[in-house]
């Protein structure tokens, strides 16, 4: 085996053979989706992606024989770190070669420069915080990922276990193939609260996505401020998300639910799109519309990105209302055929139970790995 070499990405070619090594990684029959390059590129922009206003970056590549093997990304979150009081380094954007030599060293990399920066301990993989891709993939490899999910070869989890890595928290993503059945009990609830004129909902409007976005972040900081790994997203990430979510959201399937005239909570759901970046394989060119004209009918699911209640609300019912909107607004999308809850924490006993209760499985887990350094 060639001599291994850990480099410092400093040029346009180390970056574009690091956001080009996962194609080299995962075969096209395999259930990894390509995510667009370009995309990717500006997310890893420390001039131009807001998340790097308050955040550093360091990229490695590990090479054999000048031949790019493996990448990682040492990052320093420092919105994190200021709100949960901690000191907290990140590893993510972790491709590799099955190679444990070069995976342990992309890692030793990353934990050296974090060391250096003060760091406690390092935690990942998170591309770059949890507010955007999370996790690696440990079940479900079978299944093809929804919209921006991950997918890796099962070997990943070796190679992370081996470099020193340990659980510290698994996410669960449910899928249901028909609408969330509400009990009977659950039913009656939702009619007496609709019958009592103080809950009422409206859909989310595409034309004005950018201050729907700040409504979002908003009622996001209250549903999830106690929970594991929560960093609440600035205005100018707000403003980044709704840039690049608009293309993708339906807007009858993005709604506030309302309790007298304060917005209570939300959901978010977006087009499976994977199919199709499947067949755009990171590239959208001259050919991409015509693509989306001939494959747009592969596009048969959902995914629910964000479902939260205000913390004051929660035990009102109103999740269920919320739920009972997502029934309703569904049955207009006749040829659905699944909707993936994508991610829930492995401890959120409450939305886990009522999602498994009203007809969802389990069919994928990812973890989140830790190492105290």
């Amino acid at each position: 085996m060639s001599e291994l070499s850990i480099d410092i990405v400093s040029s346009r070619a180390d970056l574009k053979g690091f956001i080009n090594l996962p194609w080299k990684i995962y075969p096209r029959e395999c259930n990894w989706v390509p995510p667009l390059k370009r995309d990717i590129r500006h997310l890893l922009d420390t001039r131009k992606h807001p998340f790097w206003k308050f955040s550093e970056q360091r990229l490695f590549l590990a090479r054999r024989g000048g031949e790019v093997v493996g990448r990682i990304a040492g990052i320093i979150d420092n919105n994190n770190n200021d709100y949960h009081n901690e000191k907290m380094g990140v590893w993510g954007f972790f491709e590799c070669m099955d190679d444990q030599e070069a995976a342990s060293a992309l890692f030793s990399a990353v934990q050296d420069w974090v060391t250096r920066k003060g760091m406690d301990f390092l935690r990942g993989p998170l591309n770059p915080s949890t507010n955007y891709t999370v996790g690696l993939l440990i079940e479900g490899f079978e299944y093809r990922p929804t919209i921006m999910m991950p997918w890796n070869h099962p070997y990943y989890v070796r190679l992370v276990e081996e470099a020193g890595f340990t659980k510290e928290k698994d996410l669960k993503s449910l899928i249901v193939f028909e609408e969330i059945k509400l009990s009977p009990r659950m039913d009656r609830l939702v009619r007496r609260l609709e019958q009592r004129g103080k809950v009422w909902s409206r859909n989310g409007s595409r034309k004005n996505f950018q201050s729907e976005m700040a409504l979002i972040a908003e009622i996001y900081k209250s549903a999830w401020a106690d929970n594991w790994g929560f960093v609440p997203v600035t205005p100018e990430e707000s403003v980044e998300a709704g840039k690049e979510l608009t293309w993708i959201l339906v807007e009858g399937l993005t709604y506030f639910v309302y309790y007298d005239q304060d917005p209570a909570g939300m959901i978010m759901i977006a087009p499976d799109f994977n199919p199709l970046l499947w067949r755009l394989n990171g590239k959208i060119g001259l050919s991409g519309v015509l693509k989306y004209l001939l494959y747009r009918r592969e596009i048969r699911g959902f995914r629910a990105m964000l479902f939260g209640v205000k913390k004051r609300y929660q035990k009102l019912g109103i999740p269920l209302v919320a739920a009972n909107h997502l029934t309703k607004a569904l049955k207009d999308h006749p040829h659905w055929e699944y909707l993936e809850f994508g991610w829930t924490l492995e401890d959120n006993d409450a939305i886990n139970r009522f999602l498994l209760e009203g007809g969802a499985k389990i069919n994928k887990q990812y973890r989140v790995f830790r190492k105290n350094l």
